[in-house]
């Protein structure tokens, strides 16, 4: 590899281990695979970053910018220690995402697609996770989903999360 190493041996190990699952010549498949690893590492994707992660990949680094733009889960410049997107779709609206996201801007000081001046949080507005049946629904991290969100229940995650 010509560029210098962004990534860490392990999270390099894993990627390989994603585009194992593909057919040799459609490594490029592992893409998100690939951008999910390096934000677990680097806590965002840097042009730095998607363009290691293209040279990884043999792929034209537009074609990573392009997968790493449309998805809501990556992050293209820092955010906060916790990331808290919300569904606003409208099952989770008509269930009460729009009560519960007035209420987190209003208890954070923010709007969407801002972090707390701490650090803390970052707002989101997120697509569709699948769980329109337990709406509202919000995302933690990109990893821990919430369900049936009041402002009860957010009260409760922001003490846990402080």
């Amino acid at each position: 590899m010509n560029a210098p190493m962004i990534l860490s041996p392990e999270a390099l190990a894993r990627i390989d281990a994603a585009i194992a699952k593909y057919p040799v010549d459609q490594r490029q498949s592992a893409v998100m695979a690939a951008l999910t690893i390096a934000q677990d590492e680097k806590g965002w994707l840097s042009t730095e970053t998607l363009d290691f992660v293209a040279q990884v990949l043999g792929m034209p680094p537009i074609a990573v910018y392009e997968v790493a733009s449309f998805y809501t889960l990556y992050d293209l410049k820092p955010c906060g220690q916790h990331k808290i997107a919300l569904c606003t779709n409208l099952p989770c609206a008509l269930q009460g995402a729009n009560v519960a996201a007035e209420h987190l801007k209003k208890t954070l000081g923010i709007g969407f697609n801002e972090t707390t001046a701490d650090g803390l949080f970052t707002l989101r507005e997120g697509e569709c996770f699948g769980a329109c049946g337990d709406a509202p629904v919000l995302l933690l991290n990109n990893k821990r989903m919430l369900c049936a969100m009041t402002p009860e229940k957010l009260d409760s995650l922001l003490r846990e999360l402080k």
